[in-house]
């Protein structure tokens, strides 16, 4: 009722009820573990009364955080000391009774106001061990059966990762928009007094100008989604599923996790670099024949597929936008290779001209009419080549696409070879 009132900020009414519900919830998780505990018959890791202790003390502690100096929310150091002694006590009561799961689980609520997003996605990650745990039935129930334990910590860790990046996302967006809502005001005011005349066209240009910029940058996370989250997904549920035929078969079912485990990894840290438009980390560490050395060796030892990599010409140093274009196009190439082309070998070839640099990616798989498409086409519509024909259509160059059914598939990017530092 009170947001009806006249002068009542709607946004400040859900905000202060939002921070209400925040202060709340883990005295809600306490006292549902709690009762769970005492009335429900589950494993338990220490005494009730220790436990009832460790109880109080855990209110206590989100009390004197939380509810008895909420002002202490913008000191950052001062709540890693809380979030840090948050899960604690929630690392020893989920010890104590699976039940305080419940408890466990504020980890990720309160990641997201009282953590910088560095910290945040390793305090989720720590929270998400502990609700699998508690999901598993307790320490005990993990030792007895870790292997379902360990799926259900990767469950709860992409679960939660996926929701940290996109949250990360959304925050930065939502800078950028206020940001660019303040930069258009201030050029609409200055545009308003200059030429007051002529107000139907500037609102169409301002317009068009935002729709630009909206499309740009909604093409552009498109593609580093596609190219990061879309392709690392799919390579988890792929290793995932393997590790599940192979069930029987224990060094075939750890090899398929643990390749899970690495591509989870990497997709996240690749996410995240891709939110900040910063350079894919393989660039970072080592130059483009290198990066495709590597890239390459991971994908063949992933997929059980012979991948050459080699090098003609001299290499040199080529513009950062360049070397990213070209590592995103092998890395969607041999994406779609494993998807699709049911090949036994792979070559990759990078070309250093005077003035361009071509990646040629060859394959030896069932191919397809090259004139009307691949019979098949990918969920999303074929993404991956459009993706890629963009990303090189960006920079100035061109991408080539050659197949024949049963005669293998041949992709070509070739792009300027501008010097690293060019504008």
């Amino acid at each position: 009722m009170s947001c009806d009132r006249e002068g009542e900020d709607p946004l400040s009414t859900w905000k202060a009820r939002e921070a209400a519900l925040y202060r709340v919830l883990p005295y809600g998780g306490l006292a549902v573990g709690t009762l769970l505990t005492l009335v429900t018959p589950a494993p338990r890791g220490l005494p009730l009364p220790v436990t009832l202790l460790l109880v109080a003390a855990a209110g206590g502690w989100v009390a004197w955080f939380i509810t008895l100096h909420p002002g202490w929310q913008s000191r950052r150091p001062r709540m890693a000391v809380y979030y840090a002694g948050l899960l604690a006590f929630g690392a020893v009561l989920v010890v104590a009774s699976p039940w305080y799961g419940y408890f466990a689980w504020i980890g990720y609520l309160h990641a997201f106001p009282v953590l910088s997003w560095r910290w945040r996605i390793a305090g989720v990650a720590v929270t998400a061990v502990l609700v699998a745990t508690a999901q598993g039935g307790g320490t005990s129930a993990a030792r007895s059966d870790w292997q379902l334990w360990l799926v259900l910590v990767l469950f709860n860790m992409i679960v939660a990762g996926a929701v940290v990046w996109f949250s990360i996302v959304a925050e930065r967006e939502d800078t950028k928009r206020k940001r660019l809502v303040a930069e258009l005001a201030a050029a609409n005011h200055r545009l308003t007094e200059a030429a007051r005349e002529n107000e139907g066209l500037h609102a169409q240009l301002v317009t068009q100008a935002r729709e630009a910029g909206v499309l740009d940058e909604r093409q552009r996370m498109a593609r580093e989604i596609h190219d990061t989250l879309a392709q690392g997904l799919t390579g988890i549920i792929t290793q995932l599923e393997a590790a599940e035929q192979a069930r029987d078969r224990s060094a075939d079912w750890h090899r398929h996790v643990d390749n899970a485990l690495a591509l989870a990894r990497e997709s996240l840290t690749e996410a995240r670099r891709s939110v900040r438009a910063v350079r894919p980390e393989p660039l970072e560490t080592a130059r483009l024949p290198d990066a495709l050395a590597e890239l390459g060796g991971r994908w063949s030892a992933v997929h059980g597929v012979r991948a050459e990599v080699s090098t003609t010409g001299t290499p040199r140093p080529l513009h950062p936008e360049i070397e990213v274009t070209l590592l995103r196009a092998a890395q969607e190439a041999l994406a779609n290779v494993a998807r699709h082309a049911a090949a036994t070998r792979v070559g990759l070839t990078l070309s250093y001209m005077s003035d361009e640099v071509t990646l040629d990616v060859r394959d030896d798989g069932t191919g397809f009419d090259a004139v009307n498409g691949p019979p098949s086409r990918e969920p999303d519509g074929g993404y991956g080549l459009t993706a890629m024909r963009q990303r090189v259509d960006r920079v100035g160059g061109r991408l080539d696409v050659e197949s024949e059914p049963g005669a293998g598939t041949a992709i070509s990017a070739s792009v300027p070879a501008l010097p690293g530092g060019a504008g």
